[in-house]
Protein backbone atom coordinates (compact mmCIF):
# COMPACT_ATOMS: atom_id res chain seq x y z
CA UNK A 1 0.00 0.00 0.00
CA UNK A 2 1.17 3.53 -0.74
CA UNK A 3 1.59 6.42 1.66
CA UNK A 4 -1.65 8.33 2.16
CA UNK A 5 0.13 11.68 2.00
CA UNK A 6 -0.50 13.09 -1.47
CA UNK A 7 2.38 14.88 -3.20
CA UNK A 8 0.39 18.12 -3.42
CA UNK A 9 -0.27 18.25 0.32
CA UNK A 10 -2.38 16.70 3.04
CA UNK A 11 -5.30 14.69 1.65
CA UNK A 12 -8.86 14.93 2.87
CA UNK A 13 -9.43 11.72 4.84
CA UNK A 14 -12.75 10.24 5.91
CA UNK A 15 -12.17 7.76 8.75
CA UNK A 16 -15.78 6.55 8.96
CA UNK A 17 -16.82 4.69 5.81
CA UNK A 18 -18.25 1.21 5.40
CA UNK A 19 -18.19 -1.73 3.03
CA UNK A 20 -21.01 -4.26 2.78
CA UNK A 21 -19.87 -7.89 2.47
CA UNK A 22 -22.78 -10.09 1.32
CA UNK A 23 -20.57 -13.16 1.51
CA UNK A 24 -20.56 -12.87 5.30
CA UNK A 25 -24.34 -12.93 5.43
CA UNK A 26 -24.33 -16.00 3.18
CA UNK A 27 -21.84 -17.64 5.54
CA UNK A 28 -23.95 -17.18 8.68
CA UNK A 29 -27.37 -17.73 7.15
CA UNK A 30 -29.08 -20.61 8.91
CA UNK A 31 -26.39 -21.18 11.53
CA UNK A 32 -27.55 -21.92 15.10
CA UNK A 33 -28.33 -18.64 16.80
CA UNK A 34 -28.77 -16.62 13.62
CA UNK A 35 -32.57 -16.62 13.65
CA UNK A 36 -32.62 -15.57 17.31
CA UNK A 37 -30.16 -12.75 16.61
CA UNK A 38 -32.29 -11.47 13.75
CA UNK A 39 -35.38 -11.58 15.95
CA UNK A 40 -33.62 -9.58 18.65
CA UNK A 41 -32.51 -7.00 16.08
CA UNK A 42 -36.08 -6.73 14.81
CA UNK A 43 -37.42 -6.32 18.34
CA UNK A 44 -34.91 -3.59 19.14
CA UNK A 45 -35.47 -1.59 15.95
CA UNK A 46 -39.14 -2.13 15.20
CA UNK A 47 -40.76 -3.10 11.89
CA UNK A 48 -40.91 0.36 10.36
CA UNK A 49 -37.18 0.95 10.88
CA UNK A 50 -36.33 -2.39 9.29
CA UNK A 51 -38.49 -1.58 6.28
CA UNK A 52 -36.91 1.82 5.73
CA UNK A 53 -33.40 0.47 6.31
CA UNK A 54 -33.88 -2.32 3.80
CA UNK A 55 -34.95 0.15 1.13
CA UNK A 56 -32.05 2.46 2.00
CA UNK A 57 -29.46 -0.33 1.68
CA UNK A 58 -30.87 -1.29 -1.68
CA UNK A 59 -30.54 2.26 -2.97
CA UNK A 60 -26.93 2.53 -1.77
CA UNK A 61 -25.80 -1.01 -2.52
CA UNK A 62 -23.42 0.00 -5.32
CA UNK A 63 -21.56 2.51 -3.16
CA UNK A 64 -21.31 -0.10 -0.40
CA UNK A 65 -19.88 -2.85 -2.59
CA UNK A 66 -18.45 -1.48 -5.85
CA UNK A 67 -15.09 0.30 -5.71
CA UNK A 68 -15.78 2.40 -8.84
CA UNK A 69 -19.04 3.69 -7.38
CA UNK A 70 -17.29 4.41 -4.08
CA UNK A 71 -14.50 6.39 -5.73
CA UNK A 72 -16.95 8.42 -7.81
CA UNK A 73 -18.87 9.33 -4.66
CA UNK A 74 -15.65 10.24 -2.88
CA UNK A 75 -14.68 12.51 -5.78
CA UNK A 76 -18.05 14.24 -5.58
CA UNK A 77 -17.54 14.82 -1.83
CA UNK A 78 -13.96 16.05 -2.21
CA UNK A 79 -12.63 13.10 -0.18
CA UNK A 80 -9.22 11.73 -1.17
CA UNK A 81 -8.91 8.76 1.19
CA UNK A 82 -11.35 6.62 3.13
CA UNK A 83 -10.69 4.36 6.09
CA UNK A 84 -13.12 1.56 5.24
CA UNK A 85 -14.61 -0.72 7.88
CA UNK A 86 -17.12 -3.55 7.49
CA UNK A 87 -20.77 -2.69 8.01
CA UNK A 88 -21.42 -3.17 11.74
CA UNK A 89 -24.21 -5.57 10.77
CA UNK A 90 -21.39 -8.06 10.13
CA UNK A 91 -20.30 -8.28 13.80
CA UNK A 92 -22.43 -11.36 14.51
CA UNK A 93 -21.40 -11.54 18.14
CA UNK A 94 -23.91 -14.34 18.63
CA UNK A 95 -21.77 -16.80 16.62
CA UNK A 96 -19.98 -19.74 18.24
CA UNK A 97 -16.20 -20.06 18.14
CA UNK A 98 -15.97 -21.91 14.84
CA UNK A 99 -18.37 -19.57 13.04
CA UNK A 100 -16.78 -16.48 14.62
CA UNK A 101 -13.38 -17.43 13.24
CA UNK A 102 -14.84 -17.87 9.76
CA UNK A 103 -16.57 -14.47 10.03
CA UNK A 104 -13.51 -12.49 11.05
CA UNK A 105 -11.23 -14.19 8.53
CA UNK A 106 -13.68 -13.59 5.71
CA UNK A 107 -14.32 -10.00 6.80
CA UNK A 108 -10.61 -9.22 7.03
CA UNK A 109 -9.77 -10.79 3.69
CA UNK A 110 -12.76 -9.32 1.83
CA UNK A 111 -12.18 -5.82 3.21
CA UNK A 112 -8.51 -6.01 2.25
CA UNK A 113 -9.46 -7.15 -1.25
CA UNK A 114 -11.92 -4.26 -1.61
CA UNK A 115 -9.30 -1.73 -0.56
CA UNK A 116 -6.61 -3.27 -2.74
CA UNK A 117 -8.57 -2.18 -5.83
CA UNK A 118 -7.59 1.44 -5.02
CA UNK A 119 -4.69 1.23 -2.53
CA UNK A 120 -3.79 4.90 -2.84
CA UNK A 121 -7.30 5.91 -1.76
CA UNK A 122 -8.68 3.14 0.43
CA UNK A 123 -7.37 1.80 3.72
CA UNK A 124 -9.18 -0.85 5.70
CA UNK A 125 -10.10 -2.21 9.11
CA UNK A 126 -11.07 -5.76 10.00
CA UNK A 127 -13.16 -7.40 12.71
CA UNK A 128 -12.51 -9.25 15.95
CA UNK A 129 -15.07 -11.50 17.70
CA UNK A 130 -15.59 -9.74 21.03
CA UNK A 131 -17.85 -12.59 22.19
CA UNK A 132 -14.77 -14.85 22.20
CA UNK A 133 -11.97 -12.80 23.81
CA UNK A 134 -9.54 -15.70 23.44
CA UNK A 135 -9.75 -15.21 19.65
CA UNK A 136 -9.33 -11.43 19.71
CA UNK A 137 -5.55 -11.17 19.45
CA UNK A 138 -5.45 -13.81 16.73
CA UNK A 139 -8.13 -11.92 14.79
CA UNK A 140 -6.27 -8.61 15.16
CA UNK A 141 -3.05 -10.19 13.95
CA UNK A 142 -4.90 -11.71 10.99
CA UNK A 143 -6.26 -8.28 10.06
CA UNK A 144 -2.80 -6.74 10.19
CA UNK A 145 -1.40 -9.59 8.10
CA UNK A 146 -3.90 -8.65 5.36
CA UNK A 147 -2.47 -5.11 5.29
CA UNK A 148 -5.37 -3.63 7.27
CA UNK A 149 -4.63 -0.90 9.80
CA UNK A 150 -6.60 -2.34 12.69
CA UNK A 151 -10.07 -3.48 13.62
CA UNK A 152 -13.59 -2.25 14.22
CA UNK A 153 -15.44 -3.23 17.40
CA UNK A 154 -18.87 -2.63 18.90
CA UNK A 155 -19.60 -1.09 22.29
CA UNK A 156 -19.99 -4.44 24.05
CA UNK A 157 -20.50 -8.14 23.48
CA UNK A 158 -23.21 -10.27 25.10
CA UNK A 159 -22.36 -10.43 28.79
CA UNK A 160 -19.14 -8.42 28.45
CA UNK A 161 -18.34 -4.72 28.63
CA UNK A 162 -15.13 -3.29 27.17
CA UNK A 163 -13.80 -3.00 30.74
CA UNK A 164 -13.82 -6.81 31.06
CA UNK A 165 -10.33 -8.06 32.02
CA UNK A 166 -10.67 -10.72 29.31
CA UNK A 167 -9.91 -7.99 26.76
CA UNK A 168 -6.57 -7.01 28.30
CA UNK A 169 -4.58 -9.10 25.77
CA UNK A 170 -6.39 -7.34 22.92
CA UNK A 171 -5.61 -3.88 24.27
CA UNK A 172 -2.00 -4.88 24.88
CA UNK A 173 -1.57 -6.26 21.36
CA UNK A 174 -3.26 -3.25 19.76
CA UNK A 175 -0.98 -0.93 21.72
CA UNK A 176 2.11 -2.98 20.84
CA UNK A 177 1.36 -3.03 17.10
CA UNK A 178 -0.03 0.51 16.83
CA UNK A 179 -3.24 -0.90 15.40
CA UNK A 180 -6.26 1.39 15.10
CA UNK A 181 -9.36 0.35 17.04
CA UNK A 182 -12.54 1.88 15.63
CA UNK A 183 -15.33 1.87 18.23
CA UNK A 184 -18.64 1.70 16.36
CA UNK A 185 -21.73 0.51 18.26
CA UNK A 186 -24.32 -1.75 16.69
CA UNK A 187 -27.57 -2.24 18.52
CA UNK A 188 -28.64 -0.89 21.89
CA UNK A 189 -29.62 -2.83 25.00
CA UNK A 190 -32.50 -0.45 25.76
CA UNK A 191 -34.47 -2.76 23.46
CA UNK A 192 -38.20 -1.97 22.95
CA UNK A 193 -37.91 1.42 24.63
CA UNK A 194 -36.31 2.58 21.36
CA UNK A 195 -38.31 0.57 18.82
CA UNK A 196 -40.14 3.54 17.26
CA UNK A 197 -39.11 6.59 15.23
CA UNK A 198 -35.60 5.15 14.73
CA UNK A 199 -34.71 5.97 18.31
CA UNK A 200 -32.67 2.76 18.26
CA UNK A 201 -30.13 4.72 16.23
CA UNK A 202 -30.66 8.41 16.99
CA UNK A 203 -30.67 7.82 20.76
CA UNK A 204 -29.21 4.33 21.00
CA UNK A 205 -25.94 4.88 19.15
CA UNK A 206 -24.77 7.94 21.12
CA UNK A 207 -25.82 6.20 24.33
CA UNK A 208 -23.79 3.10 23.49
CA UNK A 209 -20.77 5.22 22.59
CA UNK A 210 -20.95 7.03 25.93
CA UNK A 211 -21.29 3.79 27.91
CA UNK A 212 -18.45 2.03 26.08
CA UNK A 213 -16.04 4.96 26.42
CA UNK A 214 -16.94 5.33 30.09
CA UNK A 215 -16.01 1.69 30.68
CA UNK A 216 -12.65 2.23 28.99
CA UNK A 217 -11.98 5.38 31.01
CA UNK A 218 -13.24 4.49 34.48
CA UNK A 219 -11.85 0.93 34.48
CA UNK A 220 -8.31 2.16 33.88
CA UNK A 221 -7.87 0.57 30.46
CA UNK A 222 -6.44 3.83 29.15
CA UNK A 223 -4.16 4.12 32.18
CA UNK A 224 -2.75 0.67 31.58
CA UNK A 225 -2.49 1.14 27.81
CA UNK A 226 -1.71 4.81 27.15
CA UNK A 227 -0.57 4.03 23.61
CA UNK A 228 -3.93 2.67 22.46
CA UNK A 229 -5.20 4.38 19.30
CA UNK A 230 -8.99 4.28 19.66
CA UNK A 231 -11.28 6.19 17.29
CA UNK A 232 -14.84 6.65 18.57
CA UNK A 233 -17.56 6.94 15.93
CA UNK A 234 -20.34 9.51 16.07
CA UNK A 235 -18.21 12.00 17.97
CA UNK A 236 -18.10 9.69 20.98
CA UNK A 237 -21.84 10.02 21.50
CA UNK A 238 -23.10 11.90 24.51
CA UNK A 239 -19.93 11.60 26.58
CA UNK A 240 -17.67 14.45 25.37
CA UNK A 241 -20.34 17.12 25.70
CA UNK A 242 -21.52 15.86 29.11
CA UNK A 243 -18.14 14.89 30.56
CA UNK A 244 -18.52 17.41 33.38
CA UNK A 245 -20.92 15.09 35.18
CA UNK A 246 -18.37 12.27 35.00
CA UNK A 247 -15.68 14.59 36.40
CA UNK A 248 -17.99 15.56 39.26
CA UNK A 249 -18.65 11.91 40.09
CA UNK A 250 -14.89 11.20 40.05
CA UNK A 251 -14.28 14.04 42.53
CA UNK A 252 -17.30 13.39 44.74
CA UNK A 253 -17.37 9.61 45.09
CA UNK A 254 -14.69 7.09 46.04
CA UNK A 255 -16.39 4.37 43.96
CA UNK A 256 -15.90 6.46 40.78
CA UNK A 257 -12.13 6.87 41.19
CA UNK A 258 -10.79 3.71 39.54
CA UNK A 259 -9.07 5.80 36.86
CA UNK A 260 -6.05 7.88 37.85
CA UNK A 261 -7.18 11.25 36.53
CA UNK A 262 -10.38 13.15 35.90
CA UNK A 263 -12.45 11.46 33.15
CA UNK A 264 -12.30 14.55 30.93
CA UNK A 265 -8.52 14.28 30.69
CA UNK A 266 -8.86 10.96 28.83
CA UNK A 267 -10.70 12.62 25.95
CA UNK A 268 -7.29 13.89 24.86
CA UNK A 269 -6.04 10.29 24.66
CA UNK A 270 -8.85 9.19 22.34
CA UNK A 271 -9.81 10.12 18.78
CA UNK A 272 -13.32 11.04 17.66
CA UNK A 273 -14.91 11.36 14.27
CA UNK A 274 -16.65 14.61 13.38
CA UNK A 275 -20.08 13.10 12.67
CA UNK A 276 -22.26 14.89 15.21
CA UNK A 277 -24.78 16.59 12.84
CA UNK A 278 -24.53 19.96 14.59
CA UNK A 279 -21.81 22.60 14.15
CA UNK A 280 -22.15 23.75 17.74
CA UNK A 281 -21.70 20.22 19.06
CA UNK A 282 -18.67 19.80 16.80
CA UNK A 283 -17.12 22.94 18.20
CA UNK A 284 -17.73 21.69 21.73
CA UNK A 285 -16.16 18.34 20.84
CA UNK A 286 -13.08 20.19 19.57
CA UNK A 287 -12.99 22.26 22.77
CA UNK A 288 -13.28 19.18 24.99
CA UNK A 289 -10.91 16.83 23.17
CA UNK A 290 -8.69 19.13 21.12
CA UNK A 291 -8.62 19.66 17.36
CA UNK A 292 -5.80 17.13 17.10
CA UNK A 293 -8.17 14.44 18.42
CA UNK A 294 -11.04 14.95 15.97
CA UNK A 295 -11.06 13.32 12.54
CA UNK A 296 -13.33 13.80 9.55
CA UNK A 297 -16.06 11.15 9.44
CA UNK A 298 -19.15 10.68 7.27
CA UNK A 299 -20.59 7.16 7.95
CA UNK A 300 -20.42 6.66 4.18
CA UNK A 301 -22.79 5.88 2.57
CA UNK A 302 -25.57 5.30 5.10
CA UNK A 303 -28.52 7.67 5.52
CA UNK A 304 -27.50 8.54 9.09
CA UNK A 305 -24.23 9.82 7.71
CA UNK A 306 -23.29 13.05 5.98
CA UNK A 307 -23.40 13.45 2.21
CA UNK A 308 -21.12 16.48 2.57
CA UNK A 309 -18.66 15.91 5.43
CA UNK A 310 -16.46 18.82 4.40
CA UNK A 311 -19.48 21.13 4.35
CA UNK A 312 -20.42 19.97 7.84
CA UNK A 313 -16.88 20.67 9.00
CA UNK A 314 -16.89 24.15 7.43
CA UNK A 315 -20.18 24.95 9.16
CA UNK A 316 -18.44 24.76 12.53
CA UNK A 317 -16.36 27.83 11.53
CA UNK A 318 -13.22 26.56 13.23
CA UNK A 319 -9.82 28.24 13.01
CA UNK A 320 -7.93 27.31 9.84
CA UNK A 321 -5.37 25.18 11.69
CA UNK A 322 -8.12 23.20 13.43
CA UNK A 323 -10.02 22.75 10.17
CA UNK A 324 -6.93 21.41 8.42
CA UNK A 325 -6.09 19.03 11.26
CA UNK A 326 -9.61 17.57 11.23
CA UNK A 327 -9.87 17.52 7.44
CA UNK A 328 -6.93 15.17 7.17
CA UNK A 329 -3.77 16.33 8.90
CA UNK A 330 -4.13 14.17 11.99
CA UNK A 331 -5.56 11.20 10.10
CA UNK A 332 -2.68 11.25 7.60
CA UNK A 333 -0.28 10.53 10.44
CA UNK A 334 -2.53 7.86 11.95
CA UNK A 335 -2.97 6.02 8.65
CA UNK A 336 0.64 6.19 7.56
CA UNK A 337 2.39 2.82 7.33
CA UNK A 338 6.01 3.21 8.39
Amino acid sequence: MTDVTAPTGTPTIDVHAHVLLPEIESLVDGLPGHAEAKALDARRNGPEALKVSGRMIGERFARLTDVSARLAAMDAQGVDVQLVSPSPSHYHYWADEAAAEKVYRLANEATAAHCSAAPDRLRGLGLVPLQHPEQAVRALDHALEQGLLGVEISSHAPGRELSDPAYEPLWARAEETGALVFLHPFGCTLDERLDQWYLSNSVGQPTENAVALSHLIFSGVLDRHPGLRIIAAHGGGYLPTHIGRADHAWRARADAQACRETPSSYLKRLYFDSLVHDPYVLRELVRAAGADRVLLGSDFPFDMGSEDPLGALRAAELPAADFDAIRGGTAAALLRKD
